[in-house]
C-alpha cells in the first residue's frame, strides 16, 4: 500500500540525514526526556499491588488513582503547554517540565501515606504536559522538514517503545528484587541526566511568539480533555459519573471551538487545526494509538488469565513488541523516504493491523510463539506509523505553532484510552455471552479473539483513510 509523494530537490539543499555529533547529543537529550516519561506510565502499572499492600490504600479502585492521577493533567494540560512553549520558549518549559518531573518523582518516591503519593504523581503529570509538546517541537525546530527530521522522529518513536518495554519489565524486576519505590527513585536519576544535557546542548535561542495567552480556550480545552480522558478511564463501573464527565467533555470542547474562531490569539488556531495533514493525520494517531494501546491491554490479560503467566513473565512477553518496535523506528525515516508519508502511515497500518487480527488464533495453551510472532508485527507496524503521523502533523508548521503542534500531535496518546475502553467493553460481552456454554477460560479467550480481530479491522479501515484523505494534501506540502 505504498504511496509515494513527488518532491523535487531544492537546489542546495542538504539531502543527508546525518545528524552530526551535537545533533545527536541533542536528540540523545530530547528522547531521554520522552523515555523518562514512557517509562513512567508503564513501570508503575507492574508494582501497583505492592504499593498498594506498602501504602494501605482502601481498595483496588482507589490503588488505580495512583496511574490515573498522572495521567488526566497530562491529558487536559497537553494543548495549553504546547501553546504556552510557544509564548515563553520552549527550551525553558523544557527545562522546568523536566525539573519539576524529576522533583515530583522523588516526592513519590519517598511518599508515606496514598494521600502524598498521589499528589506526586498529578505533579509528574502536569510536568509530563510541559515535557512532551516541548520535546517535540524542539526535535522539529532543531532539525529541518525532510529526512533529518523524519530521523530524528523515528529514534524518538523507537526510545518511548523502548521505555514501555523496560518499564514493564524493570517495573517487575525492581519490585521483586529491591522495592517499588526505585521504580520513581530511578526516574530522578534520568531527570537529572537530561536536565544536564539540556543545559549542555539545547539551543539557547528560544522561538517566542508576541501574543497573549488565550485564558478562556485554555480552560475550556483542559476542561474538555480532562472531563473526556476520565470518562474514558473510568468506564461504566463509573455509571452516572462517567456519563456526567463525557457530556462535560462534549460541552466544554464545543463551547472551545467556538470560542477560537473569536479569540485573535486563540490556543489553537483554526487554521492549523482545519488543516489536512493535521486533522486526518490526528486520525491516524488516534487509531494507531488507541489500537495498539488496547491490544497490548488484552495481551496482559490473555498471558495472565488465560495462559497463567506471572507479572515478571508477562512483562518479558512483551519483548518481541519492543524489539521490533525499536526496528521499525529505526528504519522509520528510510521507509517513509522511500514510501512517502501517507505511504508510511498506510502501510504501518496495514502491518499493525494484520498483526493485530492474527492474534484471533492465539490458543488456550501454547501460545507464546504466535504471540510473540504477531505482537512483533504489530509492534513494527504501529511504530512505522506514529513517526509517520507526527511527521506529517508537523511538516509545513510555522516555527511559531511548532508548539501547538507538537502538542495536537501528543494528544492521540492519551485520548487513545477511548481504544481501550472499546475494546475491553467487547470482550467483556463477548466473555459473558459464551460463559454459559464454556469453561471460564474459553470465555474470556473468545472474548480477547473478538477484540483483536475488531482492532485489526480498524486498523486496516485506518490504511484506507489515509490513501483516500491525505495522499493528495501531502503531496501539495510535499
Amino acid at each position: 500500500m505504498a504511496v509515494t509523494e513527488n518532491r523535487e530537490a531544492v537546489p542546495g539543499e542538504e539531502v543527508t540525514d546525518r545528524l552530526g555529533a551535537k545533533g545527536w547529543l541533542i536528540l540523545f537529550t530530547l528522547c531521554g526526556a520522552t523515555f523518562m516519561t514512557g517509562v513512567d506510565f508503564s513501570v508503575v502499572t507492574v508494582a501497583l499491588p505492592e504499593i498498594g499492600r506498602d501504602l494501605g490504600f482502601a481498595s483496588t479502585g482507589s490503588l488505580q488513582w495512583v496511574a490515573t492521577a498522572c495521567l488526566l493533567p497530562t491529558a487536559g494540560l497537553l494543548p495549553l503547554f504546547g501553546r504556552v512553549s510557544d509564548l515563553v520558549g520552549r527550551r525553558r518549559l523544557f527545562l522546568i517540565g523536566v525539573t519539576l518531573f524529576s522533583l515530583f518523582s522523588l516526592g513519590a518516591g519517598l511518599a508515606g501515606s496514598p494521600g502524598l503519593l498521589i499528589a506526586a504523581r498529578a505533579g509528574q503529570g502536569v510536568a509530563a504536559a510541559m515535557i512532551a509538546p516541548t520535546a517535540i517541537a524542539l526535535m522539529t525546530t532543531t532539525f529541518p522538514d525532510g529526512s533529518k527530521r523524519t530521523r530524528a522522529l523515528g529514534v524518538n518513536g523507537a526510545v518511548l517503545s523502548l521505555g514501555f518495554v523496560l518499564g514493564t519489565l524493570g517495573g517487575g524486576v525492581i519490585t521483586s528484587g529491591l522495592n517499588w519505590r526505585w521504580t520513581m527513585l530511578i526516574l530522578v536519576l534520568i531527570g537529572a541526566v537530561v536536565l544536564i544535557g539540556a543545559l549542555s546542548v539545547l539551543p539557547k535561542n528560544d522561538t517566542r511568539v508576541p501574543a497573549t495567552l488565550d485564558i478562556p480556550g485554555a480552560v475550556l480545552a483542559s476542561v474538555g480533555l480532562f472531563a473526556l480522558v476520565y470518562g474514558i478511564s473510568t468506564g461504566a463501573d463509573a455509571g452516572w459519573t462517567t456519563l456526567a464527565s463525557l457530556v462535560l467533555a462534549v460541552v466544554s470542547l464545543g463551547s472551545f471551538l467556538l470560542a477560537e474562531k473569536r479569540h485573535a490569539a486563540p490556543l489553537v488556531p483554526l487554521g492549523l487545526l482545519n488543516r489536512p495533514t493535521v486533522k486526518w493525520s490526528g486520525l491516524i494517531g488516534l487509531i494507531t494509538l488507541g489500537m495498539c494501546g488496547g491490544t497490548t491491554v488484552l495481551l496482559s490479560l490473555y498471558m495472565q488469565d488465560v495462559l497463567g503467566f506471572s507479572a515478571l513473565a508477562t512483562g518479558a512477553g512483551f519483548l518481541a513488541e519492543g524489539i521490533t518496535a525499536l526496528v521499525g523506528g529505526i528504519l522509520a525515516a528510510r521507509l517513509i523516504t522511500a514510501w512517502g508519508k501517507v505511504g508510511g502511515m498506510a502501510t504501518g497500518l496495514t502491518i499493525q493491523g494484520l498483526g493485530t487480527a492474527a492474534m484471533f488464533f492465539l490458543p488456550a495453551e501454547g501460545g507464546l510463539a504466535l504471540l510473540l510472532i504477531t505482537s512483533g508485527v504489530m509492534g513494527f507496524g504501529h511504530v512505522l506509523t506514529v513517526v509517520s503521523f507526527i511527521t506529517t502533523m508537523t511538516s509545513g508548521v510555522s516555527n511559531e505553532e511548532q508548539g501547538v503542534a507538537g502538542g495536537l500531535s501528543q494528544l492521540p496518546q492519551f485520548v487513545g484510552a477511548i481504544g481501550t475502553a472499546g475494546l475491553a467493553a467487547i470482550v467483556t460481552v463477548r466473555t459473558e455471552t459464551l460463559s454459559a456454554t464454556t469453561s471460564p477460560t474459553l470465555a474470556t479467550l473468545g472474548g480477547l479473539h473478538a477484540a483483536v480481530l475488531t482492532a485489526g479491522i480498524i486498523c486496516l479501515a485506518g490504511a484506507a483513510i489515509a490513501v483516500a484523505f491525505l495522499r493528495r494534501p501531502v503531496a501539495q506540502a510535499g
